[in-house]
């Protein structure tokens, strides 16, 4: 796909999100890898209301190549796709469910949710939960980054999921 492609296909995605209620207001974000870089959704953006030109492009190491500011958990994305090379996108949400259950004292950490369905154990297998940090704190990176070499889905403890696929359609 096209680098244009992929800033339309964000913007379906996100509103697809967005007019589900998985995600509300400003929150989450989404990414896909380029050749040269990154698309990934813009700071304070609402999902519904996406614009193609203004998703932010970035380089490898998160500098600001086109576009808007991106949004201020680009790092948690870099993180996944440095240890998950060959995944092309990453979604991350704060749905109110997700939330909800990252919030419960007596979950597995190492698996937060039971084997529900066939299709769960085939697409998520397992889902850790990772500690809480506070908003921006670049030290969750580190923590994403090893979770996520074993494990393409992860909920973040007070704050949501984030998941990695093939492709964005997957993830």
């Amino acid at each position: 796909m096209t680098e244009q492609e992929l800033r339309q296909k964000i913007v379906m995605h996100g509103r697809s999100i967005y007019e589900r209620g998985l995600t509300s207001g400003s929150s989450g974000n989404i990414s896909v890898r380029l050749p040269d870089g990154f698309l990934v959704t813009p700071t304070n953006s609402c999902l519904g209301r996406l614009d193609p030109g203004r998703i932010s492009k970035i380089d490898i190491d998160g500098n600001l190549l086109s576009g808007d500011k991106p949004s201020k958990e680009t790092f948690l994305h870099l993180a996944m796709y440095r240890s998950r090379p060959s995944e092309q996108a990453i979604v991350h949400l704060h749905s109110t469910y997700s939330v909800a259950v990252s919030c419960l004292a007596d979950v597995d950490p190492s698996d937060v949710l039971p084997p529900i369905t066939a299709y769960y154990v085939m697409r998520v297998g397992r889902l850790p939960l990772i500690a809480y940090y506070p908003p921006g704190d670049q030290s969750l990176a580190g923590e994403v980054e090893r979770v996520a070499s074993t494990s393409c889905a992860m909920l973040l403890a007070n704050h949501g999921p984030v998941v990695s696929a093939e492709d964005l359609d997957s993830a």
